[in-house]
């Protein structure tokens, strides 16, 4: 594929890359969220013994990380919902 001069080509390959970027984006908090309700009904199985030190904090297991990772990364889906709302007034 040749580019012409206004550089058509290079537009619309960064138009990909960032609807890709955005598709990943949104693909992280429900993925976190899939992987704590998956760690809290399996159990965190053998590696746990190997880490845990007793009864530690309930901060301390997958179940907390993985929550917390989805909670960090729900920016974009409330951005997704701001801007729908304010599309739709």
């Amino acid at each position: 594929m040749s580019q012409d001069c206004s550089g058509g080509v290079t537009v619309r390959r960064n138009t990909f890359a960032l609807r890709a970027a955005d598709g990943l984006t949104l693909a992280a908090s429900p993925t976190f969220a899939i992987m704590a309700l998956l760690a809290a009904v399996l159990g965190d199985g053998p590696a746990e013994m190997l880490c845990s030190s007793g009864n530690a904090s309930p901060l301390s297991g997958m179940v907390a990380m993985y929550a917390l990772m989805s909670a960090f990364h729900v920016a974009p889906w409330l951005k997704l919902i701001r801007a729908g709302r304010n599309t739709a007034h």
